[in-house]
């Protein structure tokens, strides 16, 4: 996901000649292992293991290389869990990379990263989503441009304040060692992204989110994603763990459905990841594993005033200061 247009983007992406030589194979090694990591975690929580579908291109595809989807279907906890690590290059950026700067059009690419959407069956238990990447922009003649993204944001059913508040504060420990700046900037950064403008509502209670990060070259930003990426479990698992045996009926079980269908619109519709993976010819089912596996939708249904689903219109979904 690019746009050099969005809060916080560089004027100047970073490269091997004037800040530091990126270490492609570094950032491989790291990503796999973080995949590996959470997998592991997350598979203990479930009591059920995560399976693994490793895939490879065929020779002639669009796209370059391959990578590894961890999944989990049906577990004890996890609805759905995908956890996806993916390497793959390519011979011209896609438009949804470029729109923001022609100058990197017909640049070839290398794009690597681990991205997880995590969708617990309890609808007291919030979906969420992290990410972590680098692409590097090549051109035959001239020194590769990189950059880094990522964040991880919350998607409550009903809301609590204290999760909300745990989840931020993780986050901005994160990445308060590169500046005290970086989590509010961050933060306005994700609530800005997550948000369905067509129906002018956010789609949880943000986190952080940043784009084109190369700031300080190469090692300063690796080292920074890296906080991120392994902030994740910190962040999520003591939710989880607090609220995986509150009970609930068939009446959560089906707002949590309608507010699902929400995040599958936002997936479809404004994400600029899901339409980098469709428009470089990406792995469908690696890219759209992040859907959850029930949803539904309702014509112009509104929440009775006072219930708890309420609350998250008028409590959480409104962006707000939590910490």
């Amino acid at each position: 996901m690019t746009d050099s247009t969005r809060p916080g983007a560089q004027d100047e992406r970073a490269t091997p000649d004037s800040a530091g030589r990126a270490d492609s194979a570094a950032v491989r090694a790291w990503l796999s292992g973080l995949q590996t990591q959470i997998a592991d975690a997350l598979g203990a929580f479930d009591g059920t293991p995560f399976a693994t579908d490793r895939w490879q291109r065929a020779p002639g595809e669009k796209l370059r290389g391959g990578g590894c989807t961890r999944i989990l279907e049906g577990g004890r906890f996890f609805e759905r869990a995908g956890i996806g690590f993916s390497d793959v290059a390519g011979d011209a950026l896609p438009p949804s990379a470029t729109a923001a700067r022609p100058e990197l059009n017909g640049r070839g690419f290398e794009a690597m990263g681990v991205s997880l959407v995590l969708h617990p069956r309890n609808p007291y238990c919030p979906t969420v989503h992290m990410n972590v990447r680098m692409l590097l922009a090549t051109k035959a003649g001239e020194a590769p441009v990189f950059w880094f993204g990522g964040g991880m944001d919350l998607t409550p059913y009903y809301g609590f304040e204290e999760d909300a508040q745990h989840f931020h504060r993780v986050c901005r420990d994160a990445v308060a060692p590169w500046g005290g700046d970086l989590y509010p900037r961050f933060k306005r950064w994700c609530d800005d992204y997550f948000f369905l403008k067509h129906r002018n509502e956010a789609r949880g209670v943000g986190g952080i989110f940043f784009d084109d990060y190369a700031e300080d070259g190469f090692e300063p930003a690796f080292a920074l994603t890296r906080s991120v990426g392994e902030a994740f479990l910190a962040a999520y698992l003591p939710i989880i763990e607090k609220r995986r045996t509150l009970p609930y009926g068939e009446a959560e079980r089906d707002f949590q459905a309608y507010r699902r269908g929400r995040y599958v619109e936002f997936n479809l519709v404004w994400d600029r990841g899901t339409h980098f993976g469709l428009q470089s010819g990406g792995r469908t089912e690696s890219i759209l594993m992040s859907m959850p596996p029930t949803a539904n939708w309702r014509y112009d249904w509104q929440p009775q005033p006072g219930t708890p689903e309420a609350r998250l219109y008028a409590d959480f979904l409104p962006a707000r200061d939590w910490i």
